[in-house]
C-alpha cells in the first residue's frame, strides 16, 4: 500500500523540529481533515540552509513533511516556486488518493513561506 521511501520517511523523518529567528516559520492548516503544519526555515544567500517541520496529522501528512523538507535543503526561491502536489507525491513514493491531501498541506505551505520572504 504504502512505499519504502514512504514507510522510512514515516518511521524516520527528517528535519523534525522549530528553528530559532532569524528563520522564518509559517503555519498552514487543512480545514477538510485537520492537519497543521509548521515549517521553519532559513535561507542563506538566497538558499534554504536549513528547514525544519512540525506536523499535527495523519501518517501521510508526516512522511511528506519529512520529504519536503529534505527536498527543500539548497533549493533557490525559484525552485521553491515550482514546487506542486505532484513533486511532494514523487518524493515520497507516490500517495493513495485518500491521503493526497499531505501534498497538497506541503504546497500551502511553501506558498505561504514564499509570501512571508517576498
Amino acid at each position: 500500500m504504502y512505499s519504502e521511501i514512504f514507510l522510512d520517511h514515516f518511521k524516520d523523518p527528517r528535519n523534525v523540529g522549530e528553528l530559532p529567528p532569524p528563520a522564518i516559520t509559517v503555519q498552514v492548516e487543512n480545514p477538510a481533515c485537520g492537519d497543521i503544519l509548521k515549517l521553519s526555515v532559513l535561507f542563506r544567500e538566497g538558499v534554504v540552509d536549513q528547514v525544519r517541520f512540525k506536523v499535527r496529522g495523519c501518517t501521510a501528512s508526516i512522511a511528506a513533511g519529512s520529504a519536503l523538507t529534505a527536498w527543500m535543503l539548497g533549493k533557490s526561491r525559484s525552485e521553491l516556486v515550482a514546487l506542486n502536489a505532484g513533486m511532494v507525491e514523487a518524493e515520497v513514493g507516490g500517495l493513495i488518493p485518500e491521503s493526497k491531501h499531505a501534498a497538497v498541506l506541503c504546497v500551502d505551505g511553501v506558498r505561504h513561506l514564499l509570501r512571508v520572504v517576498a
